[in-house]
């Protein structure tokens, strides 16, 4: 008895997406007087809100203007159900778009036999720049979006190429959730947790969004690198990670 509820409560875990978060209080910025958004960097089943223990990243910041910015200094650790997560905050000075990214460790997972790193962004506009928001960052993974990743509603469509090493990166899966804060939403079945696209030849996938909130698209792919734990070497599942906010209309 006692193995089978292990066997069920392990595929459910399986099954359900692992997600590097960057989820900033305010997608957009309006006003000097709400010029301050705190971020949180989590590790997560976002959907089903299963948190796991997160490292400190190797790096964070912020890219606007061409330009990198380091935000790792400012980072505080906090803790819930035992599990790690972080905080930053950040004051915007001027008119631009602003993506934030985060290199977390590698996180080896023993039931895949392979380690899992997801370079992940989220894109905020500030003072209604809606400028370069198209930019890619220079991440080894990264998704560029052909949507502007802000100001959207439940419905549109979204659109963006995966790259790999400044490359296209065809044919590769990209899983979607939703960061389905308070459990809000249950889920008809297990394969309703994550949603699955594919890139096209080009790169390319479409997904519409059906609810108001933060969505994940998460391009999972084979990293050219592998890492050595208690004297093997094993794959590394790279994933390019976007996080979009959209709105019901009212």
């Amino acid at each position: 008895m006692k193995l089978v509820l292990s066997i069920a409560l392990f595929f459910p875990l399986l099954l359900w997406g692992h997600f590097q978060v960057i989820l900033p209080s305010k997608a957009t910025v309006e006003s000097q007087e709400d010029k301050k958004i705190e971020l949180t960097y989590e590790f997560t089943h976002p959907f089903e809100q299963a948190l796991m223990n997160m490292q400190k990243p190797l790096e964070a910041g912020v890219f606007y203007e061409g330009k990198k910015q380091d935000m790792l200094s400012t980072f505080k650790e906090e803790k819930k159900e035992g599990m790690s997560f972080w905080k930053g905050s950040y004051v915007f000075k001027a008119p631009s778009t602003y993506q934030f990214y985060v290199i977390p460790k590698p996180y080896f997972e023993p039931a895949e036999g392979k380690f899992i790193q997801h370079q992940t962004k989220v894109i905020v506009d500030a003072f209604e720049s809606s400028e370069g928001w198209d930019e890619p960052v220079g991440l080894k993974a990264e998704i560029i979006p052909f949507t502007r990743p802000y100001g959207l509603y439940s419905g549109n469509i979204f659109s963006a190429k995966v790259l790999y090493k400044g490359k296209p990166a065809k044919n590769v899966e990209v899983e979607v959730e939703l960061y389905n804060n308070k459990h809000q939403f249950k889920a008809p079945t297990n394969s309703h947790v994550t949603q699955v696209v594919k890139t096209n030849e080009n790169g390319v996938f479409h997904f519409v969004m059906p609810k108001s909130g933060w969505w994940g698209f998460a391009a999972l792919i084979d990293d050219d690198v592998k890492i050595s734990k208690d004297k093997k070497e094993y794959p590394v599942e790279l994933g390019a990670v976007l996080w979009v906010h959209c709105e019901d209309m009212k």
